[in-house]
C-alpha cells in the first residue's frame, strides 16, 4: 500500500512552506528584476521611497538594452555537445552520442529553451532546466523532456549553495481543477482551497485563480535513492515509495538511477549560501533611477522654460481666458494696465554641469555591464587600426565569454543528466536521423544496451562506461558566411582543389573545424575515387594496346583511335607556376576577432 498518507502529506506542505520563507527575499528581487524589465520603473521607484507626483516620468531603455546586448551574445555562442570516452573500449559509443544528443535537443526545441533560459538568466540573475523522462513522449513510448522553470516554483533548503545537498526539493505549479480530475478520477469532490500559493509575477493582463489549484511535487533522497511524489492538498497523484503491510521498504529503485534532483541551475553572478546569483538589473537598476530621475527634472525645466507662467494680481484688469487663447491677436483690459498687474515668472534654465553629471552617470551603467560603445561596435575618435579595434572589441568580449562559459557548464550538467537518462530508459532501441561521415544522411539506431553496467575480464566489480563532455560554440554568428567564404576562396587560390592534390587536401582539412567541412571532404574524396577509377582504366588501355601490338597488330590502330594517333608519351616536366602569395588582408583577420569577440575558445 502506499506510504504517503495525509499525514507524510501535511509535513511536506509544512516543510516546502519553511522553505518558502527562506527565499523570499530572492523572491522580491526576482519580481523587481521583471517589472524592471517591462520598464515599470516607476513602480519599483515609489515602493523604494522615492515617491511619485503622477506627472511625467523618464523611464529610459539603458539597461534595457544592456540585457539585450548580452543576450545576444549568448545566443551567438549558441552551445553544442562533443562526447569523449574515459576508456578505449567506450569509442564508438561516444562517437553515437556526440551525433544524437543534438537531435534529442532538437526534438525537445532546446534552442527556444536555451534563448528563453538566457532572458531569465540576464533578467533574474539565474536560469533553471528540468531534464525529466516523460512517459506520454513518442506515444507512450516515453522519451527525454528539458525545459525551463520559472524560479518563482521552485523550493529549496535555505542555505545551500548546491540544491543536490537540500534535503528536499519542490516544484509547484497551477493547474485547471476540471483538467486534474479528468486525469486523476480520486480528486473529484476532494479539491477545496489550496494550503499553498507560490509567487506571482505581475501579469499585464487579469490573470484569474478561479478554478485553478497548486499541484505540489516533492523529491527527496532516501538511503541514497531518488523518491518523488505529486500530491495536492492530501491527495496523492503518484508516488515511487511504496510499503508492504509490514513497513518494509519495496522500491529501492526510486524516480532516477543517477540519484540527482532532476533541475540545473545557471547562475549569471553567483553569491555564498544560495544556488542563484543575481542579474544585470539588480547591477545597473541603481544607475538606471539615477539616470531616469535627472532625464525627468531635465523634462520638466525644459517645459517650465518653454511654457512661461505669470503672477497676476487678484483685482488685475486682464482678461485671462483671452490672455491665455494664442489664437487671440488682441487681449482686453478694463481701466488702466499697470506694471503690476501682469508679471512673468522668473525661470533659470539648468547649467551645462548636469547634462555632465546624466553623461556621466550612463558611462558608469555603460561600464558596470560591460556594454560599452566599443562591445557595441562604436569606436572612440583616433582609433582607426583594424588590428586595434579589433584588440578593444575582443577585450570588451571578455565579460560575454566569462558568463557564456559558465552557461556551458550548466548544458554539461544538462547533457549529463540525458546521458544518464538514455542509460536508464533507452530499453527499447529508437532510431535518428544524423549528418554521418562525409556529409551524408544516415539513420542510426540506439539503445542502452552498451551503456549498462557489464562484467570484464578478470574484473569482479561491474564496468559502467563513463564520459566526459565537452563544450564548444556553433558559433553561427552574422559574420560566419562571409568568413567561409573567404576561406573558400583562399583554399582555392591556394590549389587545394587542383586535380591531383585531393590526398594533401584531405590531410589538411581534418585539422581544420568550420561548417561544411564534412561536405567539402566528400566530394574531394569522391573526385579522388573518379580519378583513381580513370587512372585504372589508362593502365588497362595501355595493356590492351602494347598487347595489341605483339600479337594483333590490325588491332592496335582500332585501340589507338585513329591511324595517326599514338600511345600516350610522358609530358615534359614542367612546374606550375606557383599563384602569387596573397598578403593576409588586417581588416578580415579583424572583422573575424569582433564578430567571435563574446564566443569562449
Amino acid at each position: 500500500m502506499p506510504s504517503m498518507n495525509p499525514e507524510r502529506l501535511r509535513e511536506f506542505t509544512a516543510l516546502l512552506q519553511k522553505y518558502k520563507s527562506g527565499k523570499a527575499g530572492l523572491e522580491r528581487r526576482v519580481v523587481s528584476a521583471e517589472n524592471w524589465w517591462k520598464l515599470r520603473n516607476r513602480f519599483e521607484e515609489r515602493r523604494n521611497g522615492l515617491g511619485d507626483d503622477g506627472g511625467y516620468r523618464s523611464e529610459s531603455g539603458w539597461l534595457h538594452n544592456v540585457i539585450v546586448s548580452k543576450h545576444a551574445d549568448a545566443m551567438e555562442a549558441y552551445p553544442e555537445p562533443l562526447i569523449l570516452p574515459r576508456e578505449p573500449g567506450d569509442r564508438e559509443q561516444a562517437r553515437m552520442l556526440t551525433a544524437i544528443l543534438p537531435c534529442i535537443l532538437e526534438q525537445n526545441r532546446f534552442e527556444k529553451t536555451y534563448d528563453a533560459a538566457m532572458w531569465q538568466k540576464l533578467k533574474t540573475g539565474t536560469a533553471c532546466y528540468r531534464v525529466a523522462w516523460n512517459p506520454e513522449k513518442c506515444g507512450g513510448l516515453g522519451d527525454i523532456a528539458i525545459e525551463r522553470v520559472d524560479l518563482l516554483n521552485l523550493f529549496w533548503e535555505p542555505g545551500v549553495d548546491d540544491i543536490q545537498k537540500s534535503r528536499c526539493f519542490f516544484c509547484t505549479h497551477l493547474e485547471d481543477e476540471e483538467s486534474l480530475c479528468e486525469k486523476y478520477p480520486q480528486l473529484r469532490g476532494r479539491l477545496h482551497s489550496s494550503p499553498f500559493m507560490a509567487t506571482r509575477f505581475v501579469y499585464d493582463d487579469a490573470v484569474s485563480l478561479e478554478g485553478k489549484t497548486t499541484v505540489i511535487e516533492a523529491y527527496y533522497k532516501k538511503r541514497g535513492v531518488l523518491h518523488y511524489c505529486k500530491y495536492v492538498g492530501d491527495t496523492v497523484l503518484y508516488a515511487t515509495e511504496e510499503q508492504d503491510p509490514e513497513g518494509s521498504a519495496e522500491n529501492t529503485e526510486g524516480l532516477y538511477a543517477h540519484g540527482k534532483y532532476p533541475f540545473v541551475f545557471d547562475p549569471l553572478f553567483p553569491v555564498e549560501g544560495s544556488p542563484c546569483g543575481y542579474g544585470f538589473v539588480d547591477l545597473c537598476a541603481n544607475v538606471q533611477t539615477a539616470i531616469d530621475l535627472m532625464r525627468t527634472a531635465f523634462v520638466k525645466n525644459t517645459l517650465v522654460g518653454a511654457t512661461p507662467r505669470y503672477f497676476q494680481r487678484i483685482d488685475g484688469s486682464v482678461n485671462e481666458e483671452e490672455f491665455t487663447d494664442l489664437s487671440r491677436a488682441l487681449v482686453h483690459v478694463s481701466g488702466n494696465l499697470g506694471e503690476d498687474s501682469l508679471r512673468q515668472i522668473g525661470f533659470a534654465g539648468l547649467p551645462g554641469v548636469y547634462v555632465e553629471v546624466l553623461e556621466s552617470a550612463i558611462r558608469e551603467l555603460r561600464e558596470t555591464s560591460g556594454n560599452t560603445e566599443t562591445a557595441n561596435g562604436t569606436m572612440n575618435v583616433g582609433v582607426t587600426a583594424a588590428s586595434a579595434i579589433a584588440a578593444l572589441q575582443e577585450a570588451s568580449g571578455k565579460g560575454s565569454r566569462d558568463a557564456t562559459r559558465a552557461s556551458y557548464q550548466a548544458f554539461a550538467e544538462v547533457i549529463e543528466l540525458c546521458i544518464e537518462l538514455i542509460r536508464q530508459f533507452y530499453s527499447l532501441p529508437r532510431q535518428f536521423r544524423i549528418t554521418g561521415g562525409l556529409g551524408r544522411e544516415d539513420f542510426v539506431t540506439l539503445d542502452n544496451s552498451a551503456l549498462l553496467p557489464r562484467e570484464l575480464p578478470g574484473l569482479e566489480a561491474l564496468h559502467q562506461p563513463l564520459f566526459d563532455i565537452k563544450i564548444s560554440a556553433q558559433k553561427r554568428s552574422a559574420y560566419s558566411r562571409l568568413s567561409q567564404n573567404e576561406l573558400a576562396m583562399e583554399l582555392y587560390r591556394m590549389g587545394l582543389f587542383e586535380p591531383g592534390r585531393e590526398q594533401q587536401a584531405m590531410g589538411l582539412l581534418e585539422l581544420m573545424e568550420f561548417d561544411g567541412k564534412e561536405l567539402l571532404m566528400g566530394r574531394l574524396a569522391a573526385g579522388m575515387g573518379l580519378r583513381e577509377k580513370i587512372r585504372e582504366l589508362q593502365d588497362y588501355k595501355a595493356l590492351a594496346i602494347a598487347l595489341a601490338r605483339r600479337f594483333r597488330p590490325d588491332m592496335a590502330a582500332g585501340l589507338l583511335g585513329s591511324p595517326n594517333e599514338a600511345a600516350p608519351a610522358p609530358a615534359a616536366s614542367k612546374t606550375a607556376a606557383p599563384a602569387p602569395e596573397r598578403e593576409a588582408d588586417p581588416t578580415v583577420r579583424a572583422r573575424a576577432a569582433a564578430a567571435t569577440a563574446g564566443i569562449p575558445g
